[in-house]
């Protein structure tokens, strides 16, 4: 993969992270506010957003097994610590909305 193909990657796993970070936020706020299938369904889109984040990593990760070695640049690097802190943000949220119930 060259460099513009691993940035590409990069912006679209950012974006749907992003995407997703946003969505448990609000579901944090629905809860607090006391609509919990508004916040239900807002994890749940966060989730369907996450899950597209991780098939471009995927996607990426698969090619690099099979020998398509990476030309890595900030932009990934930064992607890859935006899915990860979302997916962590994903578990804390989760408790989150079980306490305000």
């Amino acid at each position: 993969m060259n460099r513009e193909e691993v940035t590409a990657i990069g912006f679209e796993i950012v974006a749907y992270s992003g995407d997703a970070r946003t969505k448990l936020l609000e579901a944090v706020k629905c809860a607090k506010a006391g609509d919990f299938e508004g916040s239900r369904a807002l994890v749940v889109e966060a989730q369907e957003c996450l899950n597209d984040a991780h098939n471009a990593q995927t996607a990426m990760l698969s090619a690099e097994a099979a020998g398509d070695h990476a030309d890595l640049g900030l932009i990934m690097v930064h992607a890859q610590d935006h899915l990860m802190t979302t997916m962590l943000l994903r578990d804390i949220v989760d408790s989150l909305v079980d306490i305000y119930r």
